[in-house]
């Protein structure tokens, strides 16, 4: 296993900066993932602790050896790391078994060592039966085992995964979330994996690191970041999110735009608010404090994914597919709410959701 420290790390190429200021300590098999939007510089990062890159600034620690900084490079063959990129990038004229074997191959390991080291590997993978077979007779998510199969056989002090799944059908990206995740912790190895799928994120992380334009917003658990974001950014890119502007007064929120309607507030914002409120967060009940028409709704099979109309807004409404046939388009429905996040109204709204593209 392997810790990996990244003290003040910023990148540049250029006159753009890529990365500001990146700190934190990847811990001894935890499993963290570097999430953000494309060119947030989460590629960048991980491209920096595999060697690739080199850091404009900071230092780059795996467990206590310093291995970017100041004077110090070591290149990426002497970090012992593992890493596999979107594209697999297996060998079309090796058979799988000589495809993991190929990192033992490089560094002339004895040749019992090498079959052991890889049917071990090909056998974690499920790959035993295709050992003999070529790249072009397996499938996307077979190749992309032998990619993580060639990535383990030397047994790595760390696992990077730059967008590992992204190719394969939807399906399949979601069996082998699982799978990547069962291996790492069967293992026990410390891994980095860079996506923009917040679902991924979601799905497999220890704790999740949010990037937007070089600058991390914030880092938690997949729990922490989805129900106490620090800001509007990282509400949105981590799930669905309606913003409503209001007013925090006299312990509610009134909303102008709802016809002046109210949702009760204890918490400590006065003034021009954003209430942040998941559309799994409202919910459909004769009890409801908020009133308004239901405008369209959509069968998903497990959800019913809906509009409802309250005065000038249009918020939008997740509840179990099993209220669809209870519910008709254009009855007045009444809602509550379970839970809401409540921002102060800078005017940035906009600019910020704006830069995550």
């Amino acid at each position: 296993m392997a810790a990996v420290t990244v003290r003040h790390i910023s990148k540049s190429f250029g006159e753009t900066i890529v990365l500001r200021d990146f700190d934190d300590v990847f811990g001894d098999g935890e499993f963290i993932t570097l999430l953000g939007p494309s060119g947030c510089g989460k590629t960048t990062m991980l491209r920096i602790i595999a060697g690739f890159e080199k850091p404009t600034s900071g230092e780059l620690y795996l467990d206590d050896r310093l291995v970017s900084g100041g004077k110090t490079f070591v290149p990426p063959e002497k970090r012992g790391i593992g890493m596999v990129f979107q594209s697999y990038a297996v060998w079309p004229h090796m058979n799988v078994f000589d495809n993991v074997a190929y990192p033992l191959s490089i560094r002339k390991t004895p040749k019992a060592d090498l079959e052991a080291s890889v049917n071990r590997a090909l056998e974690i993978m499920h790959l035993t039966r295709y050992a003999q077979r070529f790249p072009n007779q397996l499938s996307g998510g077979q190749q992309q085992r032998v990619a993580l199969a060639r990535a383990l056989v030397f047994a790595p002090r760390l696992l990077l995964l730059d967008e590992p799944v992204s190719n394969l059908d939807a399906k399949l990206r979601e069996s082998m979330r699982f799978e990547i995740k069962e291996i790492q912790k069967k293992l026990g190895i410390t891994v980095v994996y860079v996506t923009h799928d917040q679902t991924e994120a979601m799905a497999m992380s220890d704790r999740i690191i949010l990037i937007n334009c070089g600058v991390v917003q914030q880092s938690g658990t997949p729990e922490e970041i989805y129900n106490r974001p620090v800001n509007q950014f990282v509400a949105d890119f981590l799930g669905k999110v309606e913003f409503l502007k209001g007013i925090a007064e006299n312990g509610k929120i009134l909303f102008p735009a709802m016809g002046g309607q109210a949702l009760p507030y204890d918490g400590p914002r006065t003034g021009k608010v954003e209430a942040a409120i998941r559309p799994e967060n409202f919910y459909f009940s004769p009890d409801g404090i908020l009133r308004g028409t239901l405008e369209t709704q959509y069968y998903l099979g497990d959800v019913d994914d809906c509009r409802v109309r309250i005065g000038d807004t249009l918020v939008r409404v997740i509840v179990n597919g099993y209220e669809y046939h209870r519910l008709q388009t254009g009855q007045a429905v009444r809602l509550g709410v379970r839970d809401m996040m409540v921002f102060a109204d800078d005017g940035l709204l906009e600019e910020m959701l704006r830069i995550q593209t």
